[in-house]
């Protein structure tokens, strides 16, 4: 699928690679395009830094892909109802503020599990090259 025949991501980090022939939006599924530009916004508009996730050393950021992919399994049971508060999953990581749970719609929370379920292979990925690098040292 082209990237013409879905649009063009409004402000995409990846555009730029994207006319730079760096990415090949043909090799790209809009949902992928998404998760991507969904992980950007986290990091620019939210401000969770690599930094920041890395204090997020006991699953939490699974924990909270897990629950939106739960809501996107079950939209109806984590709505906000008028007069009351959003229910939250189970899985919600313990001492995050329930101002952060903001499900939305089955596609868009897929698409926020996805960025999270990066952030925290992201995190992985960092402590294990920090071990790597202090066992050397």
């Amino acid at each position: 699928m082209s990237f013409e025949v879905w649009g063009e991501p409004e402000d995409s980090p990846f555009e730029a690679a994207i006319e730079a022939g760096w990415l090949d939006p043909g090799d790209l599924s809009k949902a992928l395009i998404d998760v991507m530009n969904e992980r950007d916004r986290q990091r620019h508009a939210e401000g969770w830094t690599p930094e920041h996730d890395d204090k997020h050393a006991n699953g939490e950021l699974a924990l909270a892909a897990g629950s939106y992919c739960e809501s996107a399994a079950r939209p109806n049971l984590f709505r906000k109802v008028p007069g009351a508060a959003y229910t939250v999953p189970r899985l919600w990581p313990r001492g995050w503020t329930l101002l952060w749970w903001k499900p939305k719609d089955p596609r868009r929370d897929l698409v926020r599990a996805g960025a999270l379920i990066l952030a925290e292979i992201e995190r992985l990925d960092r402590a294990e090259a920090k071990a790597k690098a202090e066992a050397s040292a």
